[in-house]
């Protein structure tokens, strides 16, 4: 169950009413790479092969699914093997992010060859669509909600942690056979570097958000080569970087 109800007062306009409030249901769950690094994560039980995938490509600590020699899930547990020569020369993971989990730090960044384009209507289209989905968030008010665009496919994923919802749909992308150049992340969140390192490793050129960027991670975007664009609401919106990228 992605949602339970519990129980609350609610107070509104001096009236005081017992009542039962939906609210998401997040769980620990622990990632073990060569059953000897070990990560946990604050996050919905839901696509869990597929946040694996996103966050070892996302984390650097892999370069693509061929490095990936397996994945098992076992309930809120999910056991990979990877090629244990990447991880002589992978960047340390020691930063913390807010949803529990563990980041990489950035000690590189490569940029992103793209010539992908996107009109900024559908870019306002899907924003509308990204929230229109978040079910969980329309219920609950407690997640966010990210989506991968690929040619005329949409995939939507919500949850506790920005970065896990962003890791579930890169993963889901790379499983779906979505060319990720030739591709679009859209969310709800702010846009600072831990975010927007992600697109540059998942080889992602454009990250849309309803939120800002911050001054880091314009920054990395720079480096990167990434378009961000932010405030994406309503009939309007900024664009940062490469605005090539945005037609009108």
């Amino acid at each position: 169950m992605k949602i339970e109800k519990i129980d609350a007062i609610k107070f509104k306009n001096g009236e005081i009413i017992r009542t039962k409030e939906e609210v998401v249901n997040d769980e620990t769950v622990t990632l073990i790479i060569n059953d000897g690094i070990s990560r946990n994560f604050s996050a919905i039980r839901d696509s869990l092969r597929e946040f694996a995938v996103g966050y070892l490509i996302n984390e650097n600590m892999v370069k693509s699914p061929a490095d990936i020699e397996s994945i098992e899930i076992d309930e809120n547990t999910i056991s990979v093997k990877i090629n244990p020569e990447l991880l002589k020369t992978n960047e340390t993971v020691l930063c913390s992010d807010s949803g529990g989990g563990w980041r990489s730090k950035i000690k590189t960044v490569e940029p992103v060859e793209s010539s992908f384009q996107v009109d900024v209507s559908e870019l306002i289209e899907r924003i509308e669509q990204l929230k229109q989905n978040a079910e969980i968030w329309q219920a609950t008010g407690g997640t966010h909600v990210a989506g991968i665009v690929y040619e005329n496919q949409f995939i939507v994923k919500e949850d506790v942690s920005r970065h896990v919802a962003v890791d579930k749909v890169i993963g889901c992308g790379i499983l779906n056979g979505f060319d990720l150049s030739n591709s679009y992340v859209i969310y709800s969140g702010r846009m600072p570097a831990d975010m927007v390192i992600k697109m540059t490793r998942a080889k992602v050129p454009i990250l849309a958000s309803n939120a800002a960027p911050s001054n880091s991670g314009y920054n990395i975007a720079k480096k990167g080569n990434i378009t961000l664009v932010g405030f994406l609401r309503g009939q309007r919106c900024n664009i940062y970087n490469n605005q090539n990228r945005i037609l009108f």
